[in-house]
């Protein structure tokens, strides 16, 4: 039983710890032919890597990643794909003092009452460190979009951050690389960066909630009942360390709605149906109408932080903890890129399920 994998026909398995001597991915079920090497995948790791900016954490981590398998000749053979990135920058003597107790929020106690035992260096496998190989697992995923779905992008940005919202009409995607929160709102960088030097001060930690967004996803991926694109999606996303709520397209507020206002209406284009609305988020019955596909989900508050928390450790004794080492105030900001990673290995794993019951064929419209 592998719970450590996801995806149906692109599987991806990973393995590694946060302080262990490396991490990883397994890719199984890659097309042939496909142009890749370590250069591909490097630049979306650049964007997820530790120490990026004052805004995460100081952990220095190069994240290069080794492709040990499954290519020849800067192509892949079909066979399974090794990814490795090695852990540089470890420091365990500061994890010393949670041993033997529990960080409150954190899955230390989980994982504790689970297995009996746990890696407390970091937190093992619920350390976001883990995410790396996820994000060296989409970088493979694009590489294979790239050549099935060339006009596909996949675009992923911040959309809070505790009480701080973006302003949507101030939306411009050209300024999500250029500040520290991906976010596409500059208008609103000086006041986060601000909020988030505070809280970082006053040793604490706050929430956060990410977008992501693939326009031109074909209609079709996804299938009724318990093959869902949706529900995948959310799966993968909720997968994500800390992440605690899943939407697409509207989402929660659907509730919110009637019946008019939540119905996107359909005319027909020159290129065949064209929605008037995106209620729906792109996905209709768990498959994808060729609207935008969106996601939409919040991450709690890293729960290492300075702060004394009460707990108790794994004799049963009350204590107070506070957890030194190098931790994201706001653990949102490198979930971006992850989000992206997420999306891109769903959608080209529910292309390559298409393809094999179609083989892409579809009903016509006028």
């Amino acid at each position: 039983m592998s719970l450590n994998t996801f995806g149906h026909v692109f599987r991806v398995t990973t393995w590694g710890e946060s302080h262990g001597p490396a991490l990883g991915a397994t890719v199984d079920g890659c097309p042939p032919g496909v142009t890749l090497d370590e250069t591909m995948i490097q630049p979306w790791l650049d964007l997820r890597r530790p120490g990026l900016n004052a805004m995460t954490t100081q952990r220095q981590e190069a994240d290069q990643v080794r492709i040990l398998s499954g290519t020849f000749e800067g192509r892949t053979t079909g066979t399974p794909i090794q990814l490795m990135i090695e852990n540089t920058d470890q420091r365990s003597k500061d994890y010393g003092n949670i041993a033997q107790a529990f960080r409150p929020g954190h899955a230390d106690i989980a994982y504790h009452l689970k297995y009996g035992l746990r890696d407390h260096r970091g937190g093992g496998r619920s350390s976001a460190r883990e995410t790396a190989a996820r994000v060296a697992a989409g970088g493979v995923a694009r590489a294979v979009l790239r050549d099935l779905l060339p006009d596909l992008t996949i675009l992923g940005y911040m959309v809070q951050m505790g009480e701080k919202t973006i302003d949507r009409t101030r939306f411009d995607a050209a300024e999500i690389l250029r500040n520290d929160f991906f976010m596409p709102d500059v208008g609103a960088v000086a006041e986060w960066t601000d909020y988030l030097a505070a809280i970082r001060k006053a040793q604490n930690s706050v929430g956060a909630v990410v977008e992501v967004v693939a326009r031109g996803v074909p209609a079709g991926l996804g299938a009724p009942v318990y093959g869902k694109l949706d529900a995948d999606l959310a799966a993968a996303m909720m997968s994500i360390n800390a992440v605690k709520g899943v939407e697409i397209g509207e989402g929660m507020a659907a509730a919110m709605l009637t019946g008019v206002d939540n119905a996107d209406e359909i005319r027909m284009g020159p290129n065949g149906p064209e929605f008037l609305s995106n209620h729906a988020g792109g996905i209709l019955g768990g498959i994808s109408t060729g609207q935008d596909v969106v996601v939409r989900f919040s991450v709690k508050p890293t729960s290492s932080i300075l702060t004394p928390r009460r707990s108790i450790n794994t004799a049963g004794e009350e204590v107070e903890v506070v957890t030194k080492g190098r931790h994201d105030p706001c653990v949102g900001i490198r979930a971006v890129p992850v989000a992206e990673a997420m999306m891109a290995c769903v959608l080209l794993d529910h292309l390559l399920l298409d393809r094999a019951q179609t083989g892409g064929l579809r009903g016509v419209i006028g």
